[in-house]
């Protein structure tokens, strides 16, 4: 009986559980941000965001007189209207397609130049001592922020004196000269992240330096290289104001073929949206690429 009296006596001091609190509206909000609600607002935001390039493409199909009648969402109402011409037109003109010639020679030698004298650089910054190694890094970090006007007078005065200036040549050099410091500072931080204990391994089974590049550092360095060719891609093939300095008539890439363009015709927006959106899908066919070879980086990276 004691026994049996006393328990309830202990239930009923013991203090009672603390009562739920019902989570905030930050927490409720933080909750759903993986639901459905949020990813229909993304795909909203993303359709806004294409609304420029959706009018950019219908504009470069539609006729001239078109153009200037109507708007170019009138097309959903007319899209018999929608033709290939201006594409053919500016793709017979000499002078773009030269262009469009002009900027695959410039831009994938100072892509594929940078990457690998950038690799490797990084490689030897990363896990080769030799005396003021950081030094020399630090310096070549610090021409991080020189910026390219400065340096357009006296390279120009170099290039003219070597005997390239006008040429394609030029413009890749200038490419390559103002793209590997970024390239070297973004490899390097990425080798230096590599486990040592895998190295040495490697160069206890025989490996040397350069095969340790070629079969360890490379492969595993798959994500930041396709990063680094994806941004230096970028760069060259857009730049207007190197190639507007460096190089002639005969060499000029598709930017400044369209910026004469412009300044021949004023209001030809058949021949600027169709050469504006040429040089747009190019960049985007070849991210997309290097998209795929980013993710194969990646899962090499992880399974090693």
């Amino acid at each position: 009986m004691t026994t049996l009296q006393s328990a309830p006596a202990t239930a009923a001091l013991s203090p009672a559980p603390p009562a739920r609190r019902s989570p905030g509206l930050l927490k409720r909000l933080a909750g759903r941000s993986t639901g459905g609600l949020v990813r229909l607002g993304l795909l909203i935001i993303a359709l806004f965001w294409m609304v420029p390039t959706l009018g950019l493409l219908v504009s470069s199909l539609r006729k001239p007189l078109d153009i200037q009648a109507s708007g170019w969402w009138s097309i959903f109402t007319a899209p018999a209207s929608l033709t290939l011409h201006n594409y053919t037109s500016l793709l017979a003109n000499p002078a773009i397609s030269r262009s469009v010639a002009n900027s695959i020679m410039i831009t994938v030698p100072a892509t594929l130049l940078v990457v690998i004298i950038g690799a490797l650089a990084a490689y030897i910054f990363a896990w080769v001592e030799f005396p003021g190694r950081d030094v020399v890094f630090l310096i070549v970090v610090g021409l991080l922020v020189v910026p390219i006007q400065v340096a357009l007078i006296p390279v120009t005065d170099l290039f003219a004196k070597v005997g390239i200036f006008g040429s394609i040549a030029s413009v890749v050099l200038f490419h390559v000269a103002f793209g590997l410091p970024f390239a070297i500072f973004l490899l390097r931080n990425f080798f230096a992240q590599i486990p040592q204990e895998l190295l040495e391994a490697a160069r206890l089974d025989g490996a040397g330096e350069l095969r340790l590049f070629t079969r360890v550092v490379l492969p595993l360095g798959g994500p930041a290289i396709a990063s680094l060719a994806i941004f230096q891609f970028l760069w060259v093939w857009n730049d207007m104001l190197v190639a507007l300095i460096f190089a002639n008539s005969s060499a000029a890439p598709l930017t400044v073929a369209l910026t004469e363009q412009t300044r021949q015709f004023g209001t030809n927006i058949d021949v600027l949206s169709s050469g504006a959106f040429l040089s747009m899908i190019i960049p985007l066919v070849v991210f997309f690429a290097f998209q795929r070879q980013f993710v194969s980086g990646l899962t090499a990276g992880a399974l090693k």
